[in-house]
């Protein structure tokens, strides 16, 4: 009953502050340096804000107290953008912003640059070089997703493979070449990864079951991601891709990539010695927007594949804006605490999702709907069964886009144990949780 409560209050402030259609014409803050707009200065604003009713994994504690749920209001993401044409030959980009703000989180603390880029164009569209702190980045389309287009409640986090580890945020220090040569769109990218003993995440203890990151100094990492656009081009100024034009493109785009690290992780072979473990992970993904009228009722499909070879029996639990902070060892599945499970691991991936938006202004003056609905399966070295993982909302598109936007989803997660009779790690229960998120973007 608890649960009811609180999330249809969250739901009510969300019809009464926002289904008034009062913000359904934000403006754009842009400046022009000259008559064609070609040089220009523009900021650019993102919030996502969550209501959250979670069930929590066994043996969960906050502060050393037991928990079997949890509610909570919190900051998923929280961005203000700059980006400048200086020239017709120079660009730069810098965002500043916080993530996953709850009531768990260390007070005064959480704000941090996420880029910080200057590009230099060399070719109109064939080819520009940029370097800083950046989100280019290789393997798949998600791997660097556009966070005021998400199509879902949340990107699919598995393709930020490296996310907190040896990176900022999925944004690494790196040089960069991107372009477009007639409808094939590439970014190659030469990055030099973050120390890993810096990870905001445990590492794990050296041992000859499970790699994990190597605390010894990194080695170059190469990347790359090339998509052929079949139909409407998609913008490359900035290396985010869109989850959902709600209809306003035909988008078919094949894509593939690869990020590629020697050594980055390690373990100890049968005879004790410690040995070096590559990362080598590649991609392959199509994405389909299809507008089914004039009305810009539309689809939306993404599919990926993908294959990560991250070491022996490599697992990582990520749990999003985790509620709690501690686990009863006692009690615990192999999940870890909060709403955390098994999302990246050495092993292959499918990811689908789909989506239906209906007509522009189905709502008159409150905008439009969009359904949709995701899964990820994966197959990983480190588990005897696969993931499962399900997922399926609805978008309220209030001002007809992803300016003002509220989100109800539900998630299905599985848990997994060790079977102590027979050494097996398989999934014995699942979990759910839901998410009422309202975006505000400029």
């Amino acid at each position: 009953m608890k649960k009811i409560i609180f999330l249809s209050l969250l739901l009510n402030a969300g019809t009464t502050l926002f289904g008034q259609g009062g913000i359904s014409q934000i403006p754009e803050l842009k400046k022009k340096f000259n008559e064609s707009g070609s040089q220009y200065v523009k900021a650019t604003f993102v919030g996502q804000f969550w209501g959250r009713y979670t069930d929590l994994n066994p043996g969960t504690t906050l502060d050393g107290y037991g928990l079997s749920s949890a509610m909570d209001v919190g900051i998923r993401r929280l961005r203000f953008n700059v980006y400048s044409q200086l020239s017709d030959k120079v660009f730069v980009y810098v965002q500043f912003g916080q993530n996953n703000f709850n009531y768990t989180s260390k007070l005064y603390t959480g704000a941090f640059f996420h880029d910080a880029v200057a590009e230099f164009r060399l070719h109109p569209k064939m080819l520009s070089l940029g370097t800083g702190l950046t989100g280019w980045s290789g393997l798949a389309r998600f791997a660097a997703p556009g966070a005021g287009t998400i199509l879902g409640v949340d990107a699919p986090l598995y393709q930020q493979v490296t996310n907190g580890i040896n990176d900022q945020f999925l944004r690494k220090l790196s040089v960069y070449a991107k372009g477009k040569i007639g409808k094939l769109d590439y970014r190659l990218i030469v990055t030099k990864p973050m120390t890993a003993t810096n990870s905001t995440v445990p590492l794990g203890t050296l041992n000859a079951t499970t790699a994990t990151y190597s605390p010894k100094p990194p080695k170059i990492q190469t990347q790359g991601y090339l998509n052929y656009q079949f139909f409407d081009q998609e913008d490359n100024t900035l290396g985010y891709m869109a989850g959902s034009y709600h209809g306003k493109k035909k988008i078919l785009n094949v894509g593939a990539g690869w990020i590629e690290q020697k050594d980055a992780l390690w373990r100890l072979n049968d005879n004790g010695d410690t040995i070096g473990e590559n990362m080598q992970l590649i991609g392959a993904d199509v994405f389909l927007e299809l507008p089914l009228s004039d009305k810009r009722n539309a689809i939306t499909t993404y599919i990926a594949f993908t294959d990560y070879r991250l070491g022996k029996n490599y697992i990582r639990n990520l749990g999003v804006m985790n509620p709690t902070n501690g686990v009863n060892a006692a009690t615990a599945s192999l999940n870890g605490t909060g709403n955390a499970l098994p999302l990246v691991g050495t092993g292959q991936t499918l990811f689908i999702q789909a989506a239906y938006k209906f007509k522009d202004n189905l709502l008159k003056n409150l905008g439009s709907l969009q359904v949709y609905g995701q899964t990820q399966v994966s197959d990983f070295q480190g588990l005897d069964q696969k993931m499962n993982l399900y997922e399926g909302g609805l978008n309220w598109l209030i001002s007809g886009d992803h300016k003002s936007k509220l989100t109800l989803a539900y998630q299905s997660r599985p848990v997994f144990n060790l079977l102590p009779d027979t050494g097996r790690k398989i999934e014995t229960d699942r979990k759910g949780m839901v998410v009422l998120q309202y975006q505000v973007a400029l």
